[in-house]
This record gives structure tokens, C-alpha cells and sequence, in this order.
């Protein structure tokens, strides 16, 4: 499926930048990305800790892209609305968090913000069906979510495709293992919002590197 008018934006994940001058790695890409990808990890649905809103709140006062914030936490409900006060665009959660998936789509979208569902990467599509339907974007997992710079997960492309084919106007959005090898696949695939952390944030042109993962 050839999917040549898709419009491509690259999101940047912010776990692989260098952690001690943040500010400065986004200033760095600012000119060339489409927007940040700011991940928040609990502890306890991933075993990994990140981010929080106070950090937020203050990077988004100094950069004109967006943020789309993926919350990989046991109970996103109760973060919903400090990451929206904190500047969030966007905001995506997992269907295993969330036992009232429609209800806490429909919390995100009151703050007239873009609201996401995330598919890990044994998630299937039929599970999500009506999830999907309710969302804006879908993001799928094509590693298992918690930490960077794992292998891409091939097998995910089919349920871009299937979202593709069945919600031709949605917004898909992919993160794990994005590199300019494995960019055009998803692209291909039907994918239109690339999470790129190493790709980006490690190589030596990063504008070049940006370059790449559009083709």
C-alpha cells in the first residue's frame, strides 16, 4: 500500500537526548522537527521513571513545537489534567491502563487537545477497534514500550495497515527502533508521525538525520 500524500512529522523522543542540557537539545532541533515526543514513565507499568508535568510545564514555555506527551503509567487518569495545564497537545494512553478507555479519551479531549490510544506491540487491533474509532491518533508500539534504542518489531506494520485501510484519515503514529531503514517501511505501511530518539538525538547531522527518516 503505497501511501504517498501522507503527511510526514517527525517527533523526536526526548529519552535519548542528553539529559543534563535538555533545553539545549531541543533548541538544537527546533528548526527541523514537526514537534516532541515526552515520554512519562512510572515505575510501575514500565520499570523505568522519566519525566513529569514540572518539567513540561517549563520546556513548553520555551519552544513553539508541540508536545505530545505518552503516558506509559499504571494509572494515567490521574495525570491527565496537570499534563494538559502543563502545555501536553497531545496525549496518549494505553489500553491496559485504562478500563474506561472511552472515558478517559473523552477527559483528554475536553481540554481541547488531541487524545491518543497506544497499542503495544501485543495489543491487537481488533481489541482497539472501537477505541481507535473514539481516538484522534493511534501510536503504535513497534517495540515494547520502556526503554530506547531496542530492535524494531516488524510484525507491527500489518495493524498500521489495517488502521490505515479502515481509518484512512487517522492520525498513526509509530515509536521504537525508527531508523532510516526502517522509516520508509513504516511510512509505507501507513504510518504519518515517526518517533525517532537515537536516530536523531546520536547522530552526527541531526538535520541530515531528520532528512532521511521523511524519505
Amino acid at each position: 500500500m503505497k501511501n504517498n500524500n501522507l503527511d510526514i512529522k517527525i517527533q523526536p523522543s526526548l529519552l535519548a537526548c542528553n539529559m543534563g542540557k535538555i533545553q539545549d537539545e531541543i533548541n538544537s532541533i527546533d528548526s527541523f522537527v514537526d514537534g516532541i515526543h515526552f515520554d512519562v514513565m512510572d515505575g510501575q507499568f514500565v520499570p523505568n521513571l522519566s519525566f513529569g508535568a514540572p518539567v513540561l510545564e517549563h520546556l513548553s514555555t520555551k519552544t513553539e513545537l508541540g508536545f505530545d506527551v505518552h503516558l506509559m503509567c499504571e494509572q494515567p487518569d490521574i495525570l491527565l489534567e496537570s499534563f494538559a495545564k502543563a502545555g501536553a497537545k497531545a496525549i496518549c494512553v494505553h489500553m491496559e491502563t485504562c478500563p474506561n478507555i472511552h472515558r478517559t479519551l473523552q477527559v483528554i479531549k475536553s481540554f481541547n487537545i488531541l487524545a491518543g490510544v497506544v497499542l503495544n506491540p501485543a495489543t491487537s487491533y481488533e481489541t482497539a477497534y472501537e477505541a481507535i474509532k473514539f481516538s484522534d491518533y493511534v501510536l503504535i508500539m513497534s517495540v515494547n514500550p520502556g526503554f530506547g534504542g531496542q530492535k524494531f518489531l516488524p510484525e507491527t506494520l500489518e495493524k498500521i495497515e489495517k488502521i490505515r485501510k479502515n481509518f484512512p484519515e487517522k492520525i498513526i503514529q509509530i515509536d521504537g527502533g525508527i531508523t532510516e531503514k526502517t522509516a520508509p517501511l513504516a511510512i509505507e505501511a501507513g504510518a504519518n508521525w515517526l518517533v525517532a530518539g537515537s536516530a536523531i538525538f546520536k547522530a552526527e547531522n541531526r538535520e541530515e538525520a531528520c532528512k532521511k527518516l521523511r524519505k
